[in-house]
C-alpha cells in the first residue's frame, strides 16, 4: 500500500502501550496541543502524540540543567535514534516507548523524519546561547523548532495532493512561525529568567527594551507596549497567511489545525489587550474558551472563512 495514505494494519499490544505512553506525555505537557489533536481520528491522534513526545524529549534536553557538553551529547544520541527510526530498526519490545511509537508512525504515515533533525538543530541554537539581531535571523530558528513540526503534521494529516503540495508545506511553515512568535511573546519573562532572549535585538533597541525582561515591570523608559503590539501585528500577518492551509486539509485535520491555531490567536488577543501580563505570569485560556475554539474548528467555520477570503483575493 502506498505510504501516501494511512496503513490500516493492526497495532500490536506493545505498540499500543507505547502510544498510550506518548499520549500521556502529550496530555501532561502540552494541553493546547493535546486539545487540538483530540479532534483527529485515533490513529492520527496517536501518531501526533508520538511526534510530540520525541519533540518534548528534545526540548527537555535543551531546557534542562545539564552542562552544554552533556546536552550536545544527548542531542546527538537522539539523532542516532532518528537514524534507527528512518531505517525501521526499532523492535516492538524496545525499552524506549517513544522510539517504538515513532517507528510505527513512520511506517504508517509519510512523515519527513528529517524534520526532527531540524528541531534538534534549533534546540542546539538554544544550548549554545544564540541570540538574534534581526527578524530574518529569528525566522531561521523558528523554522527549525516550529516549521519542522508543521511539516511533520502534514505527513500525518494526509488528505490528497493539495495537502502535501509545496504550497501546503509553505503555509504550514508560516503557521508554525506564527505559533512560535506567540510563544516567544508569552514567555519573555520565563525565557529571561533562563538567560535567553529571542526577540530580535533590532526590535528591542527600537522600543528601548534592550535591558531585557527580568521583573514584573517593563525596563525603565521603554515602550514595552509598543514592542508587544509591533510583534503582535507581525504574528497576525503570519497567521493570516498560514491559515490558508485549512482549505487544503480534510475536515478533521483542518479542525485540528484550526483549534490549535485558534487557541494561540486568542492568546495573542489577550497579550495585545494587556501587554504587561506576560511579565507578571503565563497568559492562558480557560477550558471553556478552548472548547469554543474547538467547536469552531470542527464546524469548519474557520476553513470556510479562509477559503472565501482567498477566493475574493484571487478575483
Amino acid at each position: 500500500m502506498s505510504r501516501n495514505v494511512e496503513k490500516q494494519t493492526p497495532v500490536s499490544a506493545p505498540v499500543q502501550a507505547a502510544y498510550r505512553y506518548c499520549e500521556a506525555v502529550t496530555g501532561a505537557q502540552a494541553r493546547n496541543f493535546a486539545y487540538g489533536i483530540r479532534l483527529l481520528p485515533a490513529a492520527k491522534r496517536q501518531a501526533m502524540s508520538a511526534l510530540y513526545a520525541l519533540s518534548r524529549r528534545v526540548d527537555d534536553i535543551g531546557d534542562g540543567t545539564l552542562d552544554t557538553e552533556t546536552k550536545e551529547a544527548r542531542l546527538e544520541e537522539t539523532r542516532v535514534l532518528l537514524d534507527r527510526v528512518r531505517k525501521g530498526a526499532v523492535e516492538e519490545d524496545d525499552t524506549d516507548p517513544v522510539a517504538v511509537a515513532l517507528c510505527d508512525t513512520a511506517r504508517r504515515f509519510p512523515v519527513p523524519i528529517d524534520a526532527l533533525d531540524e528541531l534538534i538543530d534549533g534546540v542546539l541554537m538554544d544550548v549554545r546561547g544564540e541570540t538574534y539581531e534581526t527578524w530574518d535571523e529569528l525566522r531561521v530558528y523558528c523554522r527549525c523548532v516550529a516549521g519542522a513540526i508543521g511539516r511533520l503534521s502534514l505527513g500525518v494529516f494526509g488528505g490528497g495532493p493539495a495537502a502535501t503540495s509545496e504550497r501546503a508545506f509553505g503555509y504550514a511553515d508560516t503557521l508554525g512561525l506564527a505559533l512560535q512568535l506567540t510563544n516567544i511573546l508569552r514567555d519573555v519573562r520565563e525565557d529571561a529568567g533562563n538567560g535567553r532572549t529571542y526577540l530580535p535585538a533590532d526590535d528591542l533597541a527600537k522600543f528601548g527594551c534592550s535591558a531585557g525582561f527580568h521583573s514584573a515591570t517593563p525596563p525603565a523608559g521603554s515602550d514595552f507596549a509598543g514592542l508587544v503590539h509591533f510583534e503582535v501585528r507581525r504574528a497576525r500577518r503570519l497567521f493570516a497567511e498560514g491559515y490558508q492551509l485549512l482549505p487544503l486539509l480534510d475536515r478533521r485535520s483542518g479542525a485540528c489545525v484550526a483549534a490549535m491555531a485558534g487557541i494561540y490567536r486568542r492568546l495573542l488577543d489577550r497579550i495585545e489587550r494587556d501587554p504587561e501580563a506576560v511579565l507578571r505570569g503565563r497568559v492562558s485560556l480557560p477550558g471553556r474558551e478552548k472548547a469554543y475554539v474547538a467547536v469552531r474548528g470542527l464546524s469548519g467555520l474557520d476553513a470556510r472563512h479562509i477559503s472565501r477570503r482567498t477566493s475574493r483575493g484571487r478575483g
